[in-house]
């Protein structure tokens, strides 16, 4: 068997405890920082990086002294890279044998963001409790959509909904919903009757934003790039009734997804104008390429897709949020 390992060249010291904790000091510049967070004696974590060295061969972290921050060396950053997928694929092994050893029951995880949390989550759950009612559903909400991905890739979800549009082969997903983009401002704004919106109309106008790392804030971004537009952003939400609410006073205008607009709250009454330009959001289910599929994760899938078959989404643009 040593044979075997040798010809391959492999680092065969290697442990994950000790990947784990050059992933902890790289993220906390600092031996104790990292020591306190995994639950170790600080000259442990020095021994397990002092280990990790010797096993690749290379120099892994630069050690300043006194109160500096510790930082990776080069090679330190190319192990980091590896040493991340390693121990995300690990996890995603850990949770395979365990929904393997939990058959039709134990526990289905999945993520989930805000509009997909409001609109198809709710059905999605009640029809899928009532034909699997032996699956407990841990379900991870995260703010911005992007986040959605790490859970899938480390494995801390089995299922996630999410944004498709633009994802890599790391993924398999199947397509839920198309949901466009839409133009809201406040009733009284000059382009509140506008049918249709030109996104070279918004030059000059002060606009509310997604986060800037967003999905649907950087599709937007480049969109008006395209146009010659510089858009002033005035505030950034992560918060969609918030967005919608600032909106509705007057603070600025803002492109949002259809799904997430609210139009039956007294004090976020907006005008929604579409738009010219098309910014779908593909709103569907991802799951790990590499996974093994539950009965149950399969079977919230396609539930999942089939209460999507009933979501009425509003017509645009002849409408607003108080009709």
């Amino acid at each position: 068997m040593l044979e075997s390992i040798s010809k391959y060249d492999l680092p065969v010291g290697v442990e994950i405890r000790h990947l784990v904790a050059l992933e902890a000091v790289a993220q906390t510049g600092s031996f104790s920082q990292a020591a306190t967070r995994l639950g170790y004696a600080q000259s442990a974590i020095s021994q397990q990086i002092s280990a990790l060295e010797r096993a690749v061969g290379h120099r892994l972290v630069e050690r300043p002294g006194g109160p500096r921050s510790v930082s990776l060396t080069e090679a330190g950053k190319v192990l980091l890279e590896h040493a991340g997928h390693i121990v995300a694929r690990l996890a995603a092994a850990k949770a395979d044998l365990d929904a393997m050893a939990a058959g039709d029951a134990g526990i289905l995880r999945v993520g989930t963001f805000q509009s997909a949390s409001a609109r198809l989550l709710p059905p999605t759950l009640a029809q899928f409790r009532t034909a699997w009612p032996n699956i407990n559903i841990e379900l991870r909400n995260e703010p911005v959509i992007n986040q959605i991905e790490g859970l899938i890739r480390s494995g801390q979800a089995d299922l996630a909904f999410a944004d498709i549009a633009g994802l890599d082969d790391a993924h398999a997903m199947v397509e839920l919903i198309r949901d466009p983009s839409v133009l809201i401002t406040a009733p009284t704004h000059r382009l509140a009757q506008a049918d249709t919106v030109e996104l070279s109309e918004l030059e000059g106008e002060r606009m509310i934003s997604m986060p800037s790392n967003d999905f649907c804030a950087l599709r937007v971004a480049r969109a008006l790039e395209r146009v010659g537009v510089s858009p002033k952003i005035v505030f950034r939400s992560d918060d969609n009734l918030t967005t919608q609410r600032l909106v509705a006073i007057g603070l600025g205008v803002a492109i949002v997804p259809l799904l997430t607009v609210e139009r039956s709250i007294p004090d976020a009454q907006v005008a929604i104008r579409g738009l010219s330009a098309s910014l779908d959001r593909q709103i569907g289910i991802i799951w790990h390429r590499d996974r093994l599929q539950s009965r149950a994760a399969e079977a919230f899938i396609a539930t999942a897709m089939q209460i999507s078959l009933d979501v009425e989404m509003p017509k645009v643009p002849s409408m607003s949020s108080s009709g």
